[in-house]
């Protein structure tokens, strides 16, 4: 397994390269870069989506202040050329992208465009709100699920299957920013009760209060959004359990272990266990990551959470791209070392997998 997970490491420089590759390709034909973005702000319009991003240098004719960018007429050529040199786009694309990744290579992501502070400053600053909101979520979402879908396998056909069914489905119709938002009708000072705080991940005096009282706001601020994540992440992976234990307690096996005489538990966690989770667990990295970096966005609106999801969307709207790019980095790099711990648990959950004998 060791040579395995070595060899799964080494994959991850090359699928980095070939995902910054193909983003830096289809970010150099979007429309309103930083450049538009200054302009228009200096001429006071909109540029917005009607802006055309030039592919190569953006290179500005001489000839009586025209200019490739729309709405730079009439402004002097020199200083357009000084906007480029100042956002990077004085070189080509392809010298652009091996500078970018030379400095990734020493850990240097840049500096933000129009915050005035380092990506990597900007990625810690946010980080803690996106752990919390994915972490937590993840967590209570798989400690309901897994029982519950084991249950519901066991208890197939019985009023209770009907009736969490039945839970189930109403909980994944509601949308998570619905749910949301009927949570802070409901609980945080809408239209019935204030127990629950609208703003931010820890309360203003949080320094000053003791570490049990801290640990104690720290969940009394997450409550809501973890509530609202959960419902629209547990459904559906209630179900996955369901279907894939479901299916492994039909097989022969099963039947085989039942005629031996052994316990419907022994049965159940010691045979059907280790096959049903591996569906359930190749789910993990993506579970994770959709609710770290985009099913909290809408959350983090909603409840003035201010992380990752948050971040990442304002750069893109923005056109801050030493920000996109070092976001989807992290992003990146966080998913290919997710799917690695993915398989190591595969082996864990059922050691009849070999890693080496697939290689």
């Amino acid at each position: 397994m060791l040579a395995y997970i070595v060899r799964r490491l080494l994959l991850i420089v090359p699928t980095l390269f070939g995902i910054m590759v193909i983003n830096f390709a289809i970010v150099q034909f979007a429309p309103g870069g930083p450049v538009e973005q200054t302009i228009a702000q200096i001429q006071q319009q909109n540029v917005g989506a009607t802006a055309r991003v030039s592919g190569g240098g953006n290179e500005v004719s001489s000839g009586g202040g025209n200019s490739t960018y729309r709405g730079a007429r009439g402004l002097d050529p020199e200083f357009i050329k000084e906007l480029e040199r100042q956002y990077g786009f004085d070189k080509p694309a392809p010298e652009r992208f091996w500078l970018m990744m030379k400095s990734y290579l020493r850990l240097d992501f840049g500096s933000s465009f129009y915050r005035d502070r380092r990506v990597v400053d900007l990625v810690l600053d946010k980080m803690p709100v996106s752990i919390s909101l994915g972490l937590w979520t993840t967590l209570l979402s798989y400690l309901i699920s897994i029982p519950l879908g084991i249950k519901k396998a066991v208890r197939d056909g019985t009023p209770f299957d009907v009736w969490t069914s039945a839970a189930i489905f109403v909980g994944n119709a509601i949308p998570v920013f619905l749910f949301a938002i009927l949570l802070i009708i409901v609980f945080a000072g809408g239209s019935y009760f204030d127990w629950f705080p609208l703003r931010g991940l820890v309360s203003d005096n949080w320094h000053d209060l003791s570490w049990p009282a801290r640990i104690a706001d720290y969940f009394w601020h997450l409550t809501l959004p973890i509530a609202a994540l959960t419902v629209g992440s547990f459904a559906s992976l209630t179900m996955l359990t369901k279907n894939s234990f479901l299916d492994e307690i039909n097989k022969q096996y099963v039947l085989t272990a039942r005629a031996k005489g052994l316990s419907e538990r022994r049965v159940l966690y010691g045979h059907v266990f280790r096959n049903g989770m591996l569906l359930v667990i190749s789910g993990i990295p993506g579970a994770l990551l959709a609710i770290l970096f985009t099913s909290s966005f809408l959350v983090e609106i909603i409840f003035s959470l201010d992380g990752l999801g948050l971040l990442a969307y304002e750069s893109v709207i923005n056109r801050d791209y030493p920000v996109v790019f070092g976001t989807l980095f992290f992003f990146s790099l966080i998913g290919l070392v997710v799917a690695i711990v993915r398989d190591v648990t595969y082996m864990l959950v059922d050691p009849r997998i070999s890693f080496e004998a697939r290689s």
